[in-house]
Parts: C-alpha cells; structure tokens; sequence
C-alpha cells in the first residue's frame, strides 16, 4: 500500500513539475488548438457521425443506417466517374503549374530587366477570386464573342474555333487550363524564393567541370530546391482533390457530368438531391484520398533522398 501511495505521490508531483516548467507553452498553444477543434475536428466528428445516416438535412430526425452509404459507394458509377476525373485534374492541375513556375523562376532567377514587372504579372491570378478567374475565361472560352474562338479566326484556323465549355471531351481541360494560369503563380514565387538558397558555388564548380545548362539544372538546381518541391507538389495534391469553386463557377460539373470532380458531385448530393448523410459519405472520401497520397508523396520522397 505504501508503495502505491508513493508511486500516486510521485507521478503527482512530476505532473505538477511538467506543468510548471511547459505551462507558458501550452497556453499560447490553447487558442489555436480551440479553433482547430472546432473548425476542422468537430466538423470531421460530425461528418463521420452523418455517414452513417439518411439524414435529408431538413428533418430534425437522423435515421441510423449503419454503413448503407458506405456499401453505395461501390455501385455508384457517377462516382467513378468524378473519381476518373479527379485523378485527371490531380495529375495534370500538378505537374503543369510545377514545370511551368519552375520554368518562368529559373528564367527570372537572375534578375534581368523588367523583372518587378515580371513577378507582378505572373503573381497577379494568384490575388484574384477563384470566381472572378471561372468569369474571365468563362468569356474568352464564349463561343460567340470569345477573344479563343476569334483568335483562331483570324489567323485562319477557323475550323478549330468551337463551345470550349460545351464540349464533353474538351471542357475538362479547358477548364484545367484556367486553373493551372491561377495556380503558377504561386508555385512560380515560391520556386523563386527557393532558389535563392542554392549555392552559387557548386554552379560555377559544374560549370568549370564542363557541365552544361541542362546538367547544372538537373544536378545542381532541383536537388537543392528538392524541400520546396516537396511541399508545393503536396499543396497541389490536396488542392486537386479537393477542388471545387473554378469547375463549379465554370460548368457546374457538365456538360454531361464531363467535368463532374468529387467534390462538385458531393456538393450536388447535399444540397440539389438533400442526401446528407451521402454527401458526408463523399466527403470522408475526400479528406481519405487526399491525405494518403499526400503522406505517400511525401514518404516516396523521403526514401528517395535517404
């Protein structure tokens, strides 16, 4: 009993001793762990909760249905069909604003003439509203008065001039385009500021050992960016499944559910067939994929490295 009592004493007072010593760290850690919990962790609880119910959303009763929305899934070809082209837009929506704002960085990364000019143009999609963005090329797509279509006219490639929007098979990738122009942006400033830590000193050593432009790029440049690769690619990887407001603001999923994501199908089950419980099935989806391929990305790399 003795012993009890001594071990009871003990952890009490290495409590107390842990709480005196990180008291001040926990404190400032508290408010944003509140906002935390009730931004991101209830909502994720609540969601859980919903999957496993009928709820319409208007009725006050949540009927228990088990995992009825789970064993939809499976048989929901829609789905499958917004899954195919969320995987499109993650693999395409990636690489191209990686390969283009590295391209643009490396070529400013120098400095020449006009560079403010440069970064400003270049930065500027990134502070305009993604609705504003979905307008924009919403009217150079316009088959009747698109600046696209005229373009095409007047150099006499009239034959391709076409509803860029209303075209099953083109309208996915149309609208990709509007989001990759929005999306280099920030990838190209973040490539920009990371290559100003690479070593100026190993590039003229490669350029003494007779490296070429494209060897020093590949061997002495992306190595050293190899972190900022890192997190720009899985800041795009969770932004292209999860994406919703330029396809929606552009083509609300169609034509035809051509350009149909997860995330636009989710929004319709909600709050156009008032399937909850569904949606929140969908949106547990989401959150699952993302967060897999991004920590898979993120390992890959890792034992790339090692």
């Amino acid at each position: 009993m003795a012993d009890i009592v001594l071990g009871t004493t003990a952890r009490r007072g290495g409590a107390r001793r842990h709480w005196a010593r990180y008291r001040a760290g926990y404190l400032f850690v508290l408010p944003a762990f509140l906002l935390y919990a009730v931004f991101m962790i209830y909502p994720l609880v609540q969601s859980i909760y919903l999957s496993f119910t009928d709820w319409n959303g208007v009725e006050a009763t949540k009927n228990f249905v088990g995992l009825a929305n789970y064993r939809r899934l499976f048989g929901d070809a829609l789905l499958r069909v917004s899954l195919g082209h969320t995987l499109i837009w993650v693999v395409v929506g990636t690489i191209g604003p990686l390969v283009i704002g590295l391209l643009l960085a490396v070529l400013l990364w120098r400095r020449p003439r006009g560079f403010t000019l440069f970064r400003t143009a270049f930065f500027m999609p990134q502070v305009l509203s993604s609705v504003v963005i979905a307008i924009v090329w919403g009217w150079i797509y316009n088959p009747v008065f698109g600046i696209l279509n005229r373009g095409l006219d007047s150099v006499g490639l009239d034959g391709l001039s076409r509803g860029w929007l209303g075209d099953p098979s083109l309208a996915l990738y149309a609208v990709l385009v509007a989001a990759i122009w929005a999306e280099t942006g920030f990838v190209f400033v973040v490539f920009l500021a990371g290559l100003q830590n690479v070593s100026k000193d190993l590039l003229e050593a490669a350029t003494v050992d007779g490296a070429n432009a494209w060897q020093r790029f590949r061997n002495v440049t992306v190595p050293q960016l190899a972190n900022v690769v890192n997190v720009v690619t899985a800041l795009l990887l969770i932004g292209g499944f999860s994406v919703f407001d330029v396809v929606f603001a552009m083509t609300q999923g169609g034509p035809a559910n051509a350009t149909e994501v997860i995330a636009t199908y989710t929004y319709k089950e909600a709050f156009t067939q008032n399937r909850i419980g569904y949606a929140a099935t969908l949106s547990l989806v989401i959150t699952v994929i993302s967060l897999v391929a991004s920590v898979a990305f993120i390992r890959l790399r890792e034992r790339g490295e090692s």
